[in-house]
């Protein structure tokens, strides 16, 4: 797939993207991956890469001293832009950054579309500071939320466009961990999407709540490894 594709993908998603991620199930994701970078972003210097629309760099925003965020669609980062966020677009394999220029780069939801994902991580391995961190959020393979989306089908995601118009890789933690460069050594595992059967049930009056509390205790816990994103945070050497 073309970058141009790629980027028109997104554009298109761009238009739907914020639709309904304030609350149920897409406020969880976000609330846990949110979660994982804050916590580490206290007056720090942070790059998000695969931004959309400012959803979770905006809250990092919030701690960190410097936050920035870069993405390949223009669409995604206008929306960004009109949260006050400082962004720019690019590619995750040729990130327009000095060399150890931040202490925190992480990825949400886009590692597992990029073609060439070892340059991306290497890349984001570059200019992370010796000593920074790292996150790296794969599409786990051993899932309910493999298992959703293959019943389910690819959704659509805009006027022209549906899931399956990019490429999606899923993989275990095994393998996801064994690509990492020798610069990186996995701290901990987060997990999100681990008892949730499909979406729609943190819809369900009552129940909605309870399974999200229930998500956000597990995502740090054993059953983290069983989430349908997985989060590695790693350090690099000093």
């Amino acid at each position: 797939m073309s970058t141009e594709n790629v980027r028109a993908y997104y554009d298109d998603f761009s238009e739907v993207y914020d639709r309904g991620r304030d609350r149920g199930y897409h406020a969880m994701i976000d609330e846990i991956e949110a979660g994982a970078v804050v916590e580490l972003a206290e007056g720090r210097d942070v790059l998000e890469v695969g931004c959309g629309t400012g959803l979770v760099l905006e809250r990092v925003a919030r701690v960190a001293r410097r936050a920035e965020g870069l993405d390949l669609s223009p669409g995604m980062l206008a929306r960004a832009r009109a949260r006050g966020l400082s962004v720019r677009e690019g590619d995750a394999t040729q990130l327009p950054f000095d060399d150890a220029s931040f202490d925190v780069v992480y990825a949400f939801k886009v590692l597992a579309h990029v073609p060439d994902v070892d340059r991306a991580i290497a890349e984001m391995v570059r200019v992370t500071r010796p000593g920074g961190h790292v996150l790296v959020e794969i599409y786990n393979r051993r899932s309910l939320r493999l298992v959703s989306r293959a019943i389910g089908g690819a959704r659509r995601i805009g006027r022209s466009h549906d899931e399956s118009h990019v490429p999606t890789r899923w993989e275990s933690i095994d393998e996801a961990i064994a690509r990492l460069p020798k610069e990186l050594s996995v701290e901990r595992v987060v997990g999100a999407r681990i008892l949730t059967p499909f979406a729609g049930v943190h819809r369900v009056p009552g129940l909605g709540p309870l399974l999200r509390r229930a998500e956000l205790r597990a995502s740090r816990g054993p059953l983290a490894r069983f989430g349908g994103f997985v989060i590695l945070v790693a350090r690099r050497a000093r």
